[in-house]
């Protein structure tokens, strides 16, 4: 079995059985993790809106928001893979910043430098305070595996839960092919 540590850059995949509405089946990219806490960003649950639409004196920009978690719904956040064009941008992973100028981001978008494809907004944050991720850890709620862009990027969020699950291979990739809820007869 496939050991991940815990940190910035790594995804958390919900145990197949999760109750909790907001992170059933989902994919969390983790972004920060300290003594303080942790914050990541679900990364397959799509919304039905654009950013230009949320956002006041926003470019128009053809690309979905995605719900990030529960935590400041209010708040508009991105990853995105132009890091080196977004001063104050936090890596996050190889080929992975979070954040930086909005405004910068904005005349980028408007220069047609920063496309759909290069760049995920979400609505709120998963949030966990201290040690709380470590103990849902321990509890099994979540399954650590290792970040690749083209998760962010490239891959369908409707099958990016499954897609991680059975990247860590063995018996995760069982794991990924159960149903969504399973019933007895």
């Amino acid at each position: 079995m496939e050991d991940t540590k815990i940190q910035a850059g790594s995804i958390l995949l919900a145990e197949p059985f999760m109750l909790d509405p907001n992170f059933k089946r989902t994919a969390v990219l983790l972004c920060e993790h300290n003594e303080e806490g942790s914050i990541g960003f679900i990364l397959n649950k799509k919304l039905d809106m654009r950013v230009d639409s949320l956002v006041n004196d926003f470019p128009e920009f053809d690309s979905n928001v995605y719900f990030g978690g529960p935590v400041q719904t209010d708040t508009i956040h991105y990853i995105h893979n132009v890091g080196d064009l977004l001063e104050e941008s936090r890596k996050v992973a190889d080929g992975v910043w979070w954040g930086g100028d909005f405004e910068r981001l904005k005349f980028l978008i408007s220069s047609e430098l920063v496309k759909p494809e290069n760049i995920r907004f979400f609505v709120g944050y998963s949030g966990w305070s201290e040690s709380q991720l470590e103990e849902e850890m321990g509890t099994g709620s979540w399954v650590p595996a290792h970040m690749h862009p083209n998760y962010v990027f490239k891959s369908k969020p409707d099958s990016l839960w499954s897609q991680v699950m059975s990247n860590k291979g063995d018996l995760f990739t069982v794991i990924a092919s159960m149903p969504d809820s399973v019933t007895y007869n």
